[in-house]
């Protein structure tokens, strides 16, 4: 069998999902939901972030590849591949971190609130949605999460959030709490070159869709869509004014 440092050279994470790792509270038992080919999990253990975990997928293909990866890695007796829908793959409290990671926010945040009730016995939740960050920051605010980290990241041309939340004050008196919401807390503190690029080509998407509007919108959705538009506008460029 081959000795842990093989196994370790042989499980490569993108830098994503590097990124997911590196807050993994070190000991933790984790569920990883929608691990595909269980790569995460796998990474986390030989790297000692965790000592155990539950790998969960809903879809046949991905379960198959995480049940061969885990075998092959020689963790089947540390990680358990599960197949079904969200955190219906967990028992409340039989882990305290879960990652869900390469999904929308809409699903991520459908996800959380269909396992709620196991969501109450974690202690760490590590989110990064591929797109709608703010609409899982929304659910972690109306449900007694606070948001303890965040990163952004350009990888293959393509940007990620990272969004690591705890049990906390959900309703810390951010200075502008809608945009906060919108571009992340920690995030726009921090104000790096992705995150410009990012809410530059936004606020350019978010033109071209008002000036559609402006030439065909003559129902209230369509007014209601372009002021929205509008005024996520100002509050970006604002943003990207400030110092």
């Amino acid at each position: 069998m081959e000795g842990k440092e093989d196994r370790m050279n042989e499980v490569k994470l993108s830098k994503r999902l590097e990124t997911v790792v590196s807050f993994i509270p070190k000991g933790a038992r984790l569920a990883d939901i929608g691990s595909d080919h269980a790569y995460l999990p796998c990474y986390a253990y030989l790297h000692g972030y965790i000592v155990q975990a539950v790998a969960g997928e809903v879809a046949d293909g991905p379960f198959r590849s995480a049940e061969q990866q885990v075998t092959k890695a020689g963790l089947s007796d540390v990680i358990s591949v599960r197949k079904g829908d969200g955190l219906a793959v967990i028992e409340a409290g039989e882990v305290d971190c879960i990652t869900i990671a390469g999904m929308g926010g809409t699903l991520i945040a459908n996800i959380l609130e269909a396992g709620k009730q196991k969501v109450q016995t974690v202690k760490r939740l590590i989110l990064q949605p591929n797109v709608g960050a703010h609409v899982v920051r929304k659910w972690l605010v109306t449900n007694g999460w606070e948001l303890i980290a965040e990163r952004i990241l350009e990888e293959d041309g393509q940007i990620y959030e990272v969004l690591v939340a705890e049990k906390g004050n959900p309703l810390k008196p951010y200075r502008y709490f809608e945009v906060e919401l919108l571009v992340g807390p920690f995030l726009r503190t921090e104000r790096n070159d992705v995150f410009v690029k990012k809410w530059c080509k936004e606020i350019e998407h978010w033109r071209r869709i008002v000036a559609e509007l402006d030439e065909k919108a003559t129902t209230k959705e369509g007014m209601a869509k372009k002021e929205a538009l509008e005024r996520n506008i100002q509050l970006i460029e604002e943003v990207l004014r400030d110092e």
